[in-house]
């Protein structure tokens, strides 16, 4: 790169120290560079930051959400020829945190059985008991060998004893807010870096190493 290692190293930095990350035009202004430079460092650092997690813990929440712009705003011939619907121009994302555990988003297209099956078998262990809302695309988690129990959210039950999505609905709060009011918007082709990051930062909340030191050390992991 052309760009000196004192730059990479500051960018880092500037990534690492504040809760949702910054934007490539803040790093712009931070660091003296084109707008260019600044959104490929950004891009780079990001895609060293995901990470292959299994779940482990005995209790597993899933649930999927929607990023993207809201209907209402699109223009009406978009809207009318996407369907309209609540979801309509939004990506679905996959979202399964082990409760006082780690998280793994993935992008998914949509929600529904052939979509969200093969990633809980791939990251959650068969041992947990998994908690969702009543979305079909859970239904066959019993017969897969989980134990599985859901809240009902369209009867307005939110929690019932320990059966919520509370942590994992806290998560997707975290990244909404984080990408409005950093980011504004993200699209479809780099929202998966963008949940790396969130993620790799959830995934270090309660660790004492400094956010700068965790994102050095995964750099210099996925180098080797």
């Amino acid at each position: 790169s052309s760009t000196s290692m004192r730059l990479w190293f500051y960018a880092m930095y500037l990534m690492a120290s504040t809760r949702c990350g910054i934007s490539a035009k803040q790093l712009e202004r931070e660091l003296g560079v084109t707008y260019k430079t600044a959104w490929r460092m950004f891009k780079q650092i990001r895609s060293m930051l995901a990470e292959d997690i299994t779940l482990e813990g005995s209790s597993v929440e899933i649930d999927a959400t929607f990023v993207g712009g809201k209907a209402k705003n699109m223009h009406k011939a978009k809207r009318e020829r996407l369907g309209g619907r609540r979801t309509v121009g939004k990506t679905a994302v996959l979202g399964m945190v082990a409760r006082r555990g780690n998280v793994v988003t993935t992008i998914v297209g949509e929600e529904s059985q052939s979509a969200v099956l093969p990633n809980v078998r791939e990251k959650v262990l068969p041992s947990a008991l998994i908690y969702s809302d009543e979305h079909a695309a859970y239904n066959p988690l019993q017969s897969m060998g989980y134990q599985h129990r859901r809240v009902h959210h369209a009867a307005k039950v939110y929690v019932q004893g320990d059966a919520h999505t509370n942590t994992i609905e806290g998560f997707w709060s975290l990244v909404k807010r984080g990408i409005s009011g950093v980011n504004h918007a993200v699209s479809e082709k780099y929202l998966q870096s963008y949940l790396n990051e969130y993620s790799f930062r959830y995934n270090r909340r309660d660790q004492e190493q400094p956010m700068f030191e965790a994102f050095l050390g995964q750099v210099v992991k996925q180098a080797e």
